[in-house]
């Protein structure tokens, strides 16, 4: 299982958009209200979460990663994580 994390400083939606597309991701844009909380789960796919707005916390590998504006996170395919938001986010998706 493999996590990468890397803050960007690119939080301009139309813009993380074309790099994930252009790495090969099906993306798409999506928000959680504040007090959002995902139970630990898997994808089975590769999956990115970008942060364009808000913030979120993700577990993962028993680490907690604080995903600000600009921040993003690449999941290898099954790897268990978790996520909450106290404040709200939107995040830019890619899955591959």
């Amino acid at each position: 299982m493999g996590v990468r994390f890397e803050s960007t400083g690119i939080k301009d939606e139309e813009k993380v958009k074309e790099i994930l597309r252009s790495r090969g991701y099906s993306v798409y844009t999506w928000s959680d209200p504040p007090g959002t909380y995902y139970p630990t789960h898997t994808h089975p796919d590769r999956e990115v979460r970008w942060v364009v707005d808000g913030e979120v916390v993700i577990g993962v590998e028993g680490k907690e990663l604080h995903l600000r504006e600009g921040d993003m996170i690449e999941l290898d395919p099954n790897t268990p994580h978790w996520a909450r938001t106290e404040k709200g986010v939107r995040y830019v998706c890619g899955s591959r």
